[in-house]
């Protein structure tokens, strides 16, 4: 067989790693009973398909021939370091799987970067590295931190899990509820990235987004009376029913200016109706309301408009007053303001955008303002304000939306 174009090849890796690595790690780190030994091989197996690949043909099913490949040459170096009888493993399943959850290698893997022997900012980030094979700058900016802070948690998060010999498996029933809240951060993060990429050419990386709410989905199955199980995937669905719309011809579209026929309207009924259970909590067990149902309550307030011009900021405002006062975060605060503008206009959200370190480098600080500014009529200084937002955005498509705020009635 001729040798295929190396682009093209390169392309198709570069396909499966994003399709892929999330079921080869996880099927590979079964028989690996190591995370630094079972991402060696993976690497490996996907340097390997650059050359067969070009000599061979793509496979009709890359996942399999990568997880095969993957899945030998751990089996390889295990024999010959004879790992299983000389050291504890790792990752091994040391009893089976609860009756009525989801048997997926995806989840075992989620939740054992979820022990709670680590830190839950070492949970998410060690999660996004090895099941959505996030690079530590894309983990990085997504935590606001460094690049170099980010890959040396990721590095103590896998030397803590090889002391302890964290195994490989989904909790028991009586362990869930200590575990359930970093993985939902987890998966929230996982389409987070998904939804808007912080690098590539899009606004988005669907597969991340889809894997996000495959997630979000067996999560529900394993725990269909967590509420907060139920707000997170209501609110990733009311998320993604908006994504049809928010490029068009390459550009990006703010919601007031979105075409709402657009809107997936089987993603919004289906996240409508999970709201309700997620807002009721488990009163039984003396839960309040989570956070993701008061997102999910706030998605839902725009979901329900049919106009930019019907929607309930009121509402809205009050929401985010709630999730303010129970999950304090910078973020929250930027949003509310946002609210509050629609409220008691941009003036009085301008005195209360929020100064916070943490948000020095965040593009939508510095976005907000400007729009802010430029709806008061300071045009000079929302220019200004958007140069700055530019200087910090990686995304493309955000970055040519900024541009042409900075040119607009120029």
């Amino acid at each position: 067989m001729a040798d295929l174009d190396t682009q093209e090849i390169a392309q198709a890796v570069a396909e499966a790693h994003s399709t892929e690595w999330a079921s080869v790690l996880a099927a590979t780190a079964r028989v690996a009973a190591d995370l630094d030994l079972a991402e060696d091989c993976v690497q490996d197996a996907y340097a390997k398909a650059l050359v067969h690949w070009r000599e061979q043909g793509v496979p009709r099913k890359p996942g399999a021939w990568l997880t095969t490949v993957a899945t030998r040459r751990a089996l390889e170096l295990r024999r010959r370091a004879d790992v299983a009888r000389r050291k504890l493993p790792l990752l091994v399943p040391v009893e089976d799987v609860p009756d009525g959850t989801f048997p997926d290698d995806r989840l075992r893997l989620v939740f054992t970067c979820c022990h709670p022997a680590l830190a839950q900012e070492a949970q998410v980030a060690l999660t996004l590295r090895l099941v959505c094979g996030l690079s530590s700058a894309e983990i990085a900016r997504a935590f606001l931190v460094k690049e170099a802070t980010m890959q040396a948690r990721i590095t103590r998060a896998k030397q803590k899990i090889s002391r302890t010999g964290i195994p490989y498996r989904i909790p028991r029933a009586d362990e869930l509820p200590e575990r359930i809240e970093a993985v939902l951060d987890v998966v929230h993060l996982v389409y987070t990235a998904g939804h808007t990429a912080v690098d590539g050419d899009g606004l988005s990386r669907p597969d991340l987004a889809r894997r996000g709410i495959d997630l979000a989905r067996m999560m529900r199955m394993l725990l269909p009376d967590s509420a907060e199980t139920a707000g997170l995937l209501a609110l990733l669905l009311l998320t993604q029913a908006r994504e049809a719309s928010r490029v068009e011809a390459g550009r990006l579209v703010l919601m007031e200016d979105q075409d709402r026929s657009r809107w997936d309207q089987g993603l919004i009924a289906e996240g409508l109706e999970l709201v309700p259970e997620a807002l009721a909590g488990r009163p039984d067990v003396g839960a309040t309301v989570g956070r993701f149902a008061v997102m999910a309550a706030i998605a839902a307030v725009h979901a329900e408009a049919g106009r930019w011009e019907d929607t309930d900021w009121g509402e809205i405002l009050g929401l985010y007053d709630v999730l303010l006062a129970r999950w304090p975060s910078p973020v929250v605060a930027l949003n509310r303001v946002v609210a509050l503008s629609y409220v008691a206009g941009p003036d009085a959200a301008l005195r209360q955008l929020p100064d916070d370190p943490a948000l020095a480098t965040y593009p939508y600080l510095a976005s907000t303002r400007a729009e802010l500014l430029w709806r008061t009529g300071r045009t000079e200084e929302a220019r200004a304000a958007y140069e700055e937002a530019l200087a910090f955005t990686s995304n493309p498509v955000e970055a040519e939306f900024l541009q042409r705020r900075i040119t607009r009635g120029a």
